[in-house]
């Protein structure tokens, strides 16, 4: 297994984010990844800088007029006067407004969901970063060179949509994976159809979006019911794609409070549903936020669960590509990704006898 983390990741510094009204420290710190990377580095792994991909792997997934925003923001606001240190819009776009606006402070509006995506002097150097990283991944993957990898992206992407960040994300590392696969698996003359299983505690709404009409990704998610959780607004059970995609999407809402062995159980059953799709690949949203322990929990998984994890991820006999999504537990997270990985290794040797 192949690890990859792109440094440039540790420049986004996110300072605050609303919590019922209220500013707190953001939880999506570069102290997550640096606990991960540490994780990593004690099981004696190398971890790999990936190369530069350019825009292609980015524009493949996000709109020109999106990765243009995030790319020119933070220069763009910051010459407003009296303008604070990061992005953080004080207006949003609704369903009955389709006017794209030239300003910065509307182009905020527009292309970020809430106040927990803040954009700062470091934001586009990390998210770049994290597009590299996963695309790293899923080629060694894609090929054949690698039977997984696992693609340490901060900040998580599973939030952000064609053309909008949210929820601490702003490229979409898991759906940039998954695009970046589908042509390598088409020159090998393999089947191009890709699965998407997301384990994070949150629904991931903007890979959902991203490929909802679409039927050569499957798009999988086990999360929080979202009637009482973020993103409150995707990620019921009745969303199942639409046109051509319709029925290559299952979302699974838990209630809160759910136990490891009802989470691990519904792992179960939406690899049943994988394997009826027949992928040729896998790409794992793999979220550590399911923790019991996590501030942001809404399920009760343990580290020794976390192991479960993996091996059934293993299990599945997919090439698999592991995209780092939340996880917000920093003391936590170094023993959680272990327990994943012990778990995921000792499964792969398990497949190869």
């Amino acid at each position: 297994m192949r690890y990859v983390f792109a440094e440039a990741q540790l420049r986004h510094r996110p300072p605050t984010f609303l919590v019922r009204g209220q500013p707190k420290p953001s939880p999506e710190k570069a102290e997550r990844a640096e606990a991960l990377v540490g994780s990593l580095r004690a099981r004696g792994a190398t971890v790999e800088e990936p190369p530069s991909y350019g825009a292609g792997p980015r524009a493949a997934v996000h709109s020109a007029d999106y990765l243009r925003f995030l790319e020119t923001a933070h220069a763009r606001w910051s010459a407003l006067p009296d303008a604070s240190e990061v992005i953080v819009p004080n207006v949003h776009r609704n369903t009955d407004m389709a006017e794209y606006p030239t300003g910065i402070v509307g182009q905020a509006g527009w292309h970020m969901a809430d106040t927990a995506c803040p954009i700062g002097a470091g934001t586009w150097e990390a998210v770049c970063g994290g597009a590299d990283t996963a695309v790293h991944a899923a080629l060694m993957v894609a090929s054949g060179q690698e039977r997984a990898a696992y693609a340490l992206c901060r900040p998580p992407g599973h939030h952000a949509s064609r053309d909008m960040a949210g929820g601490f994300c702003y490229i979409n590392n898991a759906a940039v994976a998954a695009q970046a696969m589908l042509p390598v698996l088409a020159q090998q003359g393999r089947a191009p159809r890709v699965a998407v299983f997301d384990v994070d505690v949150h629904h991931g709404n903007g890979t959902q979006a991203i490929f909802y009409e679409r039927d050569d990704v499957l798009v999988v998610s086990i999360h929080g019911d979202p009637n009482n959780f973020y993103p409150w607004f995707a990620g019921y059970a009745h969303e199942r794609g639409k046109g051509r995609g319709l029925g290559s999407n299952l979302n699974i809402p838990l209630p809160m409070g759910t136990e490891e062995s009802t989470f691990l159980d519904a792992v179960d059953g939406a690899l049943t549903h994988i394997a009826a799709f027949g992928p040729e690949a896998l790409v794992l949203s793999l979220g550590f936020d399911t923790y019991v322990g996590d501030p942001l929990a809404f399920f009760k998984v343990t580290t020794p669960g976390f192991a479960a994890l993996g091996r059934r991820i293993a299990g599945a006999g997919l090439p698999t590509v592991v995209v780092q999504e939340g996880g917000y537990d920093c003391d936590a997270l170094a023993v959680n990704l272990a327990s994943f990985l012990d778990g995921f290794e000792g499964g792969l040797t398990e497949a190869a006898r």
